[in-house]
Parts: C-alpha cells; sequence; structure tokens
C-alpha cells in the first residue's frame, strides 16, 4: 500500500460544523478533511443521523452518562471511519467494473499523479481490463484521512453540583481523549496556540507515541503563523517523546474563523523561513524525542520521523496552488472557503450559501463577534446577526447561552461566563449606564458596541448543520453564524465537488472574469488596513511598548514588501500579472511610509 497521498490539497477544519461530516462526503475520492471534535452535542446528533440513514447499531449516548463528551466524540468518529471504508469498498467496486465512473475519477487526480498516469494507461488497455484496474487500485488507492481539530483554549473547566471536576473533563482534554480512544489511524490538528497542560495530556496515550515500525496511529498536527511558535511547541512535545507530523502554516489575516494577526509577518516571508530551515525543526525535535523516549523506556525511531509542512489561507487559482508547492515544497495546500460552495463536501443550508454566492468583497470583515475576544472573519447579513438586530430593538441583549463552551470569564464566577451570554452582557450593561454620565456619548457607544457586538459562536456555527439535514434545533432561535475567509468574495457560483478540484489543478476555471488579485498581494492589503486601523483605534493612552509593538509591525511589513519584489522577478510564476503586482507592491509601501506611529507624549 503506498502512503503517498491522491491529492496534494486537504480541507481545513471550518467552524464547529461546516466540515463535521466532510469524511464522509470526500473521503472515498482520497480528498482529506478535518472535523471539529469540541461539540459533542452536534456529534451526538450527526451520529444518530447517519445512524438512522445507514441503518447502523450505534446506541445514543446521552449527558447523564459517565464521561459522556469524550464517548460521544469516540462513538462518532468510530462510525465514521465505518462509513468511509464502507464507502470506499463500494467506490472501488464501482470504478473497477464502469470506464465513465473510472474517467471521471481520474479526470479528479492532480496532472503531476503517478497513480493518474497509471489508471490512463490502464483505460487505455484492451484485454483483462476490469482485473488489471481491480489489481491497481487495490495496491494504490486509499480514502483520504479522516483529521479531527481542537482549538487549544476552548478547555474550560467542568462542574459537577457545584464541585470542579479533575483537570482530564475539561473540554479540550475530553475531545482529545475521545480521539485518542478511536479506532481512527489519522491526525489532531492543535490550533490556537500552546496549551501546555493539555500537550502534556497526550502522553497518556500509546498511540500517540511511534511503534517499532516507526509508524504514529495518532499524528499530531499543530497549525502555526510562524516559525518561532513551530520551533518552540515542537521541542516542547518533543521533550515527551511526541513527534509532531505536520506544520500547518496558516496565514494570519487572509483565513476563515478566527484571525490571529503575527506581527506584520507575511506569508512569503514565513513560508521562506520553513523551507530554510525546515531540517533545523526536524534536527531539533529528533534528538529531543529521542532522548525522551529512552527515559520512557519506549521504541526509538533511528531517523527522524517524517515531517510534513503545509500552507493555507486565500489560495484561489491553480497557479498559486503550484507556486506553494513548487517554491515552499509544501506537502499540501489548503483550500477551506471556496468548498462553502460545494454541497457535496461541507454541511451548510441553502440561505446561508446563497449569500455567501452573492455577498461582494466589501461585505467580508473581520468583526469582533467571537467571545474569545479575537477577530473573526465572518459576513454582513447572516440570519444570526439578523434576530441579533430584531432582539436589540426591542431591548434585549446576549444569548441564553445553552452550551457553554466558550464560558471562560471568570469575572463574575468561578465557574466561568460566556461573553455573548445575556447574564454577562446584562451585568456589563448595567455597569456602563452607571457611568454614562462621565462618558461622551461616542465613548459610551463605543463601550456598548463592545459589549453587544458579541455572537453566540456554539450555536450559531452549528445551526447550519441542522438546516440542511434538518435535525430539529430546540431552544431560542439563534440563525446562523458563518466565518469564511475574505477570499471566498471572488467565488460566485455552487459547484460541483468534481469542478472544484478540477479548478484546484488547473482542469478548469469556475472564478468569473472580475479581478481577483494574487494571494499575496490580498494578504498585503490586509495587513496594511489592519495596521492602519490599529493606530486610528487606539485611544488609551500610547505606551513605550505600543510604539515599538508598532514599529515592528511596519518594518515587517515593508521587509516583506521587499521579499515579494525580488521573489517575483525571478519566479516563473504569476508572470501575466506581473505589472499589477509590481505597482501594487509600490503602493502599499507608499501607503505604509505615510502612516505615522504616534510618540509617547513627554
Amino acid at each position: 500500500m503506498t502512503t503517498k497521498p491522491l491529492h496534494n490539497f486537504h480541507i481545513p477544519v471550518m467552524g464547529l460544523a461546516y466540515t463535521i461530516d466532510s469524511p464522509i462526503r470526500v473521503a472515498q475520492y482520497g480528498i482529506s478533511s478535518v472535523i471539529s471534535i469540541i461539540d459533542d452535542e452536534i456529534l451526538e446528533k450527526m451520529k444518530n443521523f447517519y445512524n438512522l440513514k445507514f441503518n447502523l447499531n450505534y446506541f445514543g449516548i446521552s449527558t447523564k452518562t459517565e464521561d459522556y463528551r469524550a464517548k460521544r466524540i469516540t462513538a462518532y468518529l468510530d462510525m465514521v471511519d465505518d462509513i468511509v471504508n464502507e464507502k470506499f469498498e463500494s467506490f472501488k467496486q464501482e470504478i473497477s467494473k464502469n470506464k465513465e465512473s473510472l474517467k471521471d475519477f481520474v479526470a479528479m487526480l492532480p496532472n503531476t499523479s503517478e497513480v493518474k498516469a497509471g489508471l490512463q494507461n490502464l483505460i487505455s488497455q484492451k484485454e483483462n481490463w476490469s482485473f488489471a484496474i481491480k489489481n491497481f487500485i487495490e495496491s494504490n488507492l486509499k480514502p483520504g484521512n479522516i483529521d479531527v481539530n481542537i482549538m487549544t483554549k476552548v478547555d474550560k473547566d467542568n462542574y459537577k453540583n457545584k464541585e470542579q471536576l479533575p483537570v482530564m473533563y475539561n473540554d479540550a482534554h475530553a475531545s482529545l481523549r475521545g480521539f485518542a480512544n478511536s479506532k481512527l489511524s489519522s491526525s489532531m490538528v492543535l490550533s490556537a496556540g500552546m496549551n501546555p497542560r493539555l500537550y502534556s495530556y497526550m502522553e497518556e496515550f500509546e498511540d500517540f507515541f511511534p511503534n517499532e515500525n516507526g509508524v504514529i496511529k495518532k499524528k499530531i498536527i499543530l497549525k502555526v503563523s510562524d516559525f518561532r511558535s513551530a520551533m518552540i511547541q515542537g521541542n516542547f512535545l518533543a521533550k515527551k517523546g511526541l513527534w509532531v507530523s505536520e506544520y500547518r502554516i496558516e496565514s494570519g489575516l487572509n483565513c476563515g474563523g478566527h484571525a490571529f494577526a503575527t506581527e506584520g509577518m507575511l506569508l512569503g516571508p514565513i513560508m521562506e523561513e520553513f523551507k530554510q530551515k525546515k531540517n533545523d525543526l526536524i534536527q531539533s525535535a529528533h534528538t529531543l524525542m529521542i532522548s525522551a523516549l529512552e527515559q520512557k523506556g519506549k521504541y526509538v525511531p533511528e531517523k527522524p520521523l517524517e515531517m510534513k509542512i503545509t500552507v493555507q489561507g486565500g489560495v484561489g487559482t491553480s497557479e498559486e496552488h503550484d507556486f506553494l508547492l513548487k517554491n515552499y515544497q509544501v506537502d499540501s495546500v489548503g483550500w477551506g472557503s471556496p468548498f462553502l460552495l460545494v454541497p457535496e463536501a461541507t454541511s451548510v443550508d441553502a440561505q446561508t450559501r446563497n449569500l455567501l454566492l452573492q455577498s461582494k468583497q466589501q461585505d467580508f470583515y473581520l468583526s469582533n463577534i467571537s467571545p474569545l475576544g479575537v477577530p473573526f472573519n465572518t459576513v454582513k447579513g447572516t440570519s444570526n446577526e439578523l434576530l441579533k438586530y430584531q432582539k436589540e430593538a426591542e431591548g434585549k441583549y446576549g444569548s441564553s447561552c445553552p452550551k457553554k463552551l466558550l464560558a471562560l470569564s471568570k469575572e463574575y464566577s468561578p465557574e466561568g461566563t460566556c461573553t455573548a451570554s445575556k447574564k454577562y452582557q446584562d451585568i456589563k450593561l448595567k455597569e456602563l449606564y452607571a457611568e454614562q454620565d462621565a462618558l461622551t456619548a461616542k465613548e459610551f457607544d463605543r463601550k456598548k458596541s463592545e459589549i453587544t457586538d458579541k455572537a453566540c459562536l456554539c450555536v450559531g456555527l452549528v445551526n447550519a448543520a441542522y438546516m440542511e439535514q434538518d435535525i430539529e434545533i430546540k431552544g431560542e432561535k439563534q440563525g446562523v453564524v458563518i466565518c469564511p475567509g475574505p477570499n471566498i468574495a471572488f467565488f460566485d457560483k455552487e459547484v460541483s465537488l468534481a469542478e472544484m478540484v478540477k479548478h484546484i489543478y488547473g482542469n478548469t476555471n469556475i472564478l468569473s472574469e472580475n479581478f481577483r488579485p494574487n494571494m499575496f498581494i490580498n494578504e498585503l492589503k490586509m495587513y496594511v488596513d489592519y495596521f492602519k486601523n490599529e493606530i486610528t483605534a487606539s485611544s488609551a493612552q500610547i505606551t513605550h511598548s505600543q510604539t515599538k509593538k508598532w514599529n515592528a509591525f511596519k518594518k515587517n511589513i515593508l521587509e516583506g514588501i521587499e521579499y515579494y519584489h525580488d521573489l517575483f522577478k525571478t519566479s516563473p510564476f504569476f508572470r501575466n500579472g506581473l505589472s499589477d503586482i509590481s505597482m501594487k507592491l509600490q503602493s502599499y509601501k507608499l501607503e505604509l511610509a505615510a502612516v505615522e506611529i504616534p510618540q509617547v507624549e513627554k
């Protein structure tokens, strides 16, 4: 069995439920995708849905069951694995008997693929066609990975009868245990930064360590936005005998969901550093891991294990895709938001998908709606936003907060409160009205917006999946929150899975004729806008550390512009758009130069 994946793209996690069942939809074609496993409730409901649909014998797990969160996650993942394997077997049968189906599948493979070349040769063969195809398929095809995602910050303490439960029952810990106990052989993507307690907890599960053949059953993928963070986190895990099998680099701003802006470092220079220093990452982690494994008395691999570098955020054309693969030697490129327009691949209700199709560039924006207090990409006009306005017109603020996954503020209760909840916003608004006389009208409105902008993501991010499958939604009406990356503005048609994959590989084009800037230029614009906005919005007194941070931010963007000037001059890619790229680089450089950083008052 070859271990080389069939495709050189993957579908990253989107929201809590937009990719909740993507492996069931796409894994038989060899496409890997990622499920968010932080919300056990939707996993349980989706398990019950598929249980009925495919007549399986999985039982319901109630919240009264001991360790129900982890058990629900394990059961759902085991079920997805069963369905994927069954669909894959049927798919192999179909393409070994039906030449048309086989041709359709071959058309979806990358043009550089050896498997594609092999299958094309066999299609034109006259004799023993079916037998030869069957043998080839058995030895060369495998389903895409059923990978999972845990946001490390979503690790709330849990209580039972007012008593705090042990740390292993924290949300992210329970999710990790649910994955570790499943029968999957795949990867866990950890995003949103380091959680040392959670990272240490992985040591308790054998599947995260290499076996005597050097194979890791449960691999670790870290989503990072710069090299330094990758090195720190990778070494931290290596000291525990744990290997990071992949670093998934994501654009700080040109991505979906939460946007963790870097200090002005642009994607190109970040990728360059990973390309130049990949060996340092491997050697450093290997040395630390060996000594940790020896101490633990575990199997010690002689040579470093495989480490992949992948990238995602804002890619939209096959040329950009190829450039990332060839120039930075990455193993795979993540295509996220465009897949929200592919009903075969993601779970989105018709109304929300329609909104995405019709929205223009100015409708996608960085919002303050996340209770985590991190900028969050979204689009104007979601059903959640409309319901919120209706409630506010009646003087009602905040959500009933049924799930409490983001109840992380300890300001008013040791058990934690979510900043999007009615409970929290009522207290905050009462405090604000008490000091209203001391504020200007503008200050009052700004502070009020800071409180009431927050939306219930736990419910808003899962409703689309319920609506698409006609699953009953209980509780307060919340509508849908969706978090696409700004790049989706350039995609305006619903397309089939085959069309999207052919677009990625350059065999068709699904983009309209409207002008779309190069992904690196688009990200640069976002950083320049973000920087200018940070300075304009700073109302507090300026400190030395603040000006130092802004100077570093500006310097990093300017260095990034110089890097791109040199890169695009010599690269064989983007020749058609080169004059526009050069012009834009120059114009953003001038725009930055004109930004004055406020000085500390003497």
